[in-house]
């Protein structure tokens, strides 16, 4: 999946693996994120597979720095995943799901503390959606000509506003549950 992450990137502009980076940490990483190994990686498979070239770019007071294209290859195959549907969902790995399913031998306020903790990071994590990430997307659409892009990127973030919404309603249910 990161291929397409960075071709998707690529294919709006051409960006070194820094700035590939940087563009996931403040966009895609609210739902899919990388490593910066893990970008330099893929960009040289994506290279050596003809979907990206590159060339370096001298900088004053800084190392060169390598940036890269997408190729026609690339823009076909992103494309084509594009278009493809998906056919299943997808399973989701939870770890406070995991813990609380076989959490009935412990002491019920272990058990409130650690949703409690949980309910205060999703919290944040919805403050984040609801102004930084909301932010980002309203600055990036106004400083570009892509209405369509940023009404799909809206989508997305709306996308983890709700989710974030969902379980912070799921942890103050099952809160209550409990403190029956």
């Amino acid at each position: 999946m990161l291929k397409y992450v960075l071709l998707g990137f690529l294919n709006y502009r051409n960006a070194s693996g820094y700035d590939l980076k940087q563009l996931m940490d403040v966009s895609t990483s609210n739902f899919w994120h990388a490593k910066q190994s893990q970008i330099y990686t893929t960009l040289k498979k994506l290279e050596e597979d003809g979907m990206v070239a590159s060339h370096i770019e001298p900088q004053e007071s800084r190392p060169n720095r390598k940036v890269y294209e997408i190729t026609e290859t690339g823009r076909d195959d992103l494309k084509n995943w594009l278009s493809q549907p998906l056919m299943e969902i997808e399973s989701r790995k939870e770890k406070l799901l995991l813990k609380l399913f076989f959490s009935a031998q412990l002491d019920p306020e272990k058990i409130l503390t650690q949703l409690r903790l949980q309910k205060t990071l999703h919290k944040d994590n919805l403050e984040k959606y609801q102004t930084i990430t909301k932010g980002v997307v309203q600055q990036f659409a106004a400083s570009t000509d892509m209405a369509d892009d940023a009404r799909l990127w809206e989508a997305t973030r709306r996308f983890g506003e709700l989710y974030e919404e969902m379980y912070i309603r799921w942890v103050d249910e099952t809160i209550e549950k409990l403190e029956e």
